[in-house]
C-alpha cells in the first residue's frame, strides 16, 4: 500500500500544478484583455483539458485518504464489523466504476488518436488529455481492490502516520 499510496500523492502533486497552471493563466489572460487588449489564445481549451487531467489525477489520492462520499447515516448504528464489510464493498463498487471509466477513457483516447481530433482553436490534440487520464484511474483501481482485499487498517503504518485513517 505504500507504493500505491506514494504514487496517489504524486498524482495529486501533478494535480495541484495543472490547477497553479490553470490559474496563473487565467490570471495573465484577465489582466492581458484589460491592460493590453490581448488574451491567451485557446486559454479557455487549455483550461478544459488541464482540468479534466487534474480531476482524474487527484482521484487516488482521494481514495487513499477515503475522501468519496460516504453515506453513513444509514449505517452508524451498524456494528464496527459490518461498516468494515460495507467499506470494502464500496471500495470494490468503486474500483469497478473506476475500472469502467480507465477503460472507457483508454477508448476515447485511442479513437481521439485515430482520428486525429484536435481542439478547435489551438490544434491540441485531445487524445493527450486521455493519456494523461488512464494511469490515474487505474491506480485508483488498484488502491480500491487493495482496499476491498485487504481493509483499511493495512494503510496505517507507524512509518508514515499521514496514511492513518
Amino acid at each position: 500500500m505504500k507504493i500505491l499510496a506514494n504514487l496517489a500523492k504524486l498524482c495529486a502533486i501533478l494535480a495541484g500544478l495543472l490547477l497553479i497552471f490553470i490559474t496563473l493563466m487565467t490570471c495573465v489572460s484577465i489582466i492581458g484583455r484589460d491592460l493590453v487588449g490581448k488574451t491567451i489564445v485557446g486559454d479557455f481549451e487549455l483550461s478544459g483539458a488541464a482540468a479534466g487531467a487534474a480531476i482524474a489525477l487527484f482521484m487516488p489520492w482521494c481514495q487513499v485518504r477515503r475522501g468519496n462520499i460516504m453515506v453513513d447515516f444509514f449505517t452508524a448504528r451498524a456494528s464496527e464489523s459490518a461498516q468494515n464489510v460495507m467499506d470494502r464493498i464500496g471500495a470494490l463498487l468503486l474500483g469497478c466504476a473506476m475500472a469502467l471509466m480507465a477503460w472507457r477513457t483508454s477508448l476515447g483516447g485511442l479513437n481521439s488518436f485515430y482520428t486525429h481530433s484536435e481542439t478547435q482553436i489551438l490544434g491540441f490534440p485531445e487524445w493527450v488529455v486521455y493519456a494523461v487520464m488512464v494511469p490515474p484511474l487505474a491506480l485508483t483501481v488498484l488502491i480500491a481492490l487493495h482496499q476491498c482485499l485487504f481493509g483499511f487498517e493495512a494503510q496505517t503504518t507507524e512509518d508514515n502516520p499521514e496514511l492513518a485513517v
